[in-house]
């Protein structure tokens, strides 16, 4: 993870140990920066993670979502730039998404993602802009190689 700001806000902090427990497979402490309302979209718009549009709603179904998109996966983020809003509660971020699943297949996606959180700093709503149509897909190589 590498990011380029020395501003700090609720909302920065947020996302930022949303990106570390990403990374290191921390299930638990991901979950723990939600509130029980939160909503991803991730992306925004209908998808194969939000077939409805809406996005995913409340704790237990963020749960799932971490289950289904990011513990099937090492991924990596890093941040290429930060916009701070004028209220410490929201955060935009221009990040590259490196993924490695199972049998070597990588992908990376480029987008603004958007953090809010609530008074007590938990993380209310995440949106992801990025399609598929703009994310690359290739092939890790093999170990020795």
């Amino acid at each position: 993870m590498s990011e380029k700001t020395t501003e700090s806000s609720p909302a920065l902090a947020a996302s930022q140990a949303s990106w570390r427990c990403v990374q290191s497979h921390d299930r638990e402490g991901w979950l723990a920066l939600m509130a029980p309302d939160v909503v991803i979209e991730d992306p925004v718009g209908q998808a194969i993670t939000n077939p409805d549009g809406r996005g995913v709603r409340g704790k237990e179904a963020v749960a799932a979502f971490y289950d289904g998109n990011i513990a099937v996966n090492n991924l990596r983020v890093t941040c290429e730039e930060t916009f701070h809003s004028s209220s410490p509660q929201e955060v935009a971020h221009i990040l590259v998404l490196r993924s490695q699943f199972e049998g070597g297949l990588t992908s990376t996606v480029r987008g603004v993602f958007t953090y809010r959180v609530d008074d007590d700093g938990l993380i209310t709503n995440m949106r992801g802009y990025w399609n598929m149509e703009g994310m690359q897909f290739g092939q890790a190589p093999a170990d020795g190689e």
